[in-house]
């Protein structure tokens, strides 16, 4: 839609009010013309008479002072073809100002081909194939859940809580960038209040210090908000997440939670990822759905800027797999709260491009 354009029933008014204007200058100039003759006339006739005028005239002779120029109107033609060259420029103007703001619109939508589509399926292949391949993968989640429980004492678990707890420092600095880098992507930073709900949602990732086993909370990791300084995870899940690429992003996970708090701080934020993926997915991620998705998608974001700050020899696609793989499920079901977690994969590496291209490509 143009911006201060001008409606065809204004043009038509403005065009008509000059074609009045027109018609009644060049009555008045047609009348001058006629006065300009008969005081020429007059100028002859007068002329005449002094040349009769008496002896006593022709020695003392009348001043003669000319009378003021009159100025001369313009041709009626020259103005006409004025009027016309100002009305055809602008609305010349008035047409190219029209077709730039419509031809132009300020944010493209956003398209996924089917080679798209494409490019992600083979990506979701690429992540579960590097699972099996790696001996810190991450067990699948159903997998978890058929699983006993485990004790507080067992090994794996004192060796997944002691990860968790030296990573909580590193994930909750990443989760901050994040959160901004997303907020800057999605240009929610640019809606009003927005920035003193993103500083609230920080404070809380900030104050976050523990983590806590828990056997009863099996295959899960969760935070309560009664309780925001401290993350609950099963001992099944501290055992399961086998390397610290895992173990960063389903703490940063939990972490996003906590920065949402009672509050909905992150919920503008929640709502602009939710809707991007359901446009590009096809799927309805709305509401808890677009919330978990977006703890998943801060999740990846962290472990890319984990594995550029702590470099070491393992593929890049294989690290890169561990912050997604435990979503290489066969039995892949979901809820009003969750997408299914092959569908979470699938999510993530249609809206993370650099995901999706690392794990392809390699770089």
């Amino acid at each position: 839609m143009s911006a201060g354009g001008r409606s065809e029933e204004d043009t038509e008014k403005g065009e008509t009010r000059r074609k009045t204007g027109h018609g009644e200058g060049e009555t008045r100039r047609h009348g001058d013309l006629q006065s300009r003759r008969m005081v020429l006339k007059d100028s002859v006739q007068e002329r005449s008479s002094y040349e009769e005028t008496t002896e006593v005239e022709k020695t003392f002779p009348r001043l003669r002072v000319s009378p003021s120029p009159r100025p001369l109107s313009p041709s009626p033609r020259l103005f006409l073809v004025l009027l016309l060259a100002i009305i055809l420029t602008s609305v010349g103007a008035i047409a190219q100002k029209g077709k730039r703001s419509g031809s132009h619109p300020s944010r493209p939508l956003e398209t996924f081909t089917e080679a798209d589509h494409e490019m992600v399926e083979q990506a979701v292949n690429v992540v579960c194939l590097e699972r099996k391949k790696d001996a810190r993968g991450s067990i699948p989640i159903d997998d978890m859940q058929k699983r006993p429980s485990l004790p507080l004492q067992a090994p794996e678990v004192i060796r997944g809580a002691a990860r968790a707890q030296r990573l909580l420092p590193v994930a909750r600095d990443l989760v901050i960038a994040s959160l901004r880098q997303l907020s800057t992507a999605y240009k929610i930073d640019r809606t009003k209040h927005y920035t003193a709900r993103l500083n609230r949602a920080i404070a809380r990732v900030q104050a976050v210090r523990r983590i806590k086993p828990d056997i009863d909370a099996r295959d899960n990791a969760s935070v309560f908000l009664k309780s925001p300084h401290t993350i609950t995870f099963g001992t099944i899940f501290l055992a399961g997440l086998r390397s610290d690429e895992g173990m960063v992003s389903v703490l940063a996970h939990e972490l996003v939670h906590i920065g949402d708090g009672d509050a909905d701080a992150l919920r503008p934020l929640f709502r602009a990822i939710g809707d991007r993926a359901s446009i590009l997915t096809g799927l309805r991620i709305r509401e808890q759905r677009a919330e978990e998705l977006t703890c998943d998608l801060v999740g990846t974001l962290a472990v890319q800027a984990f594995i550029a700050d702590s470099p070491n020899y393992d593929p890049l696609p294989r690290r890169l797999a561990r912050s997604v793989e435990h979503n290489c499920v066969d039995e892949d079901d979901s809820d009003e709260e969750h997408l299914s977690p092959r569908n979470t994969l699938r999510a993530l590496l249609t809206i993370d491009g650099n995901l999706r291209r690392g794990m392809i490509y390699g770089k």
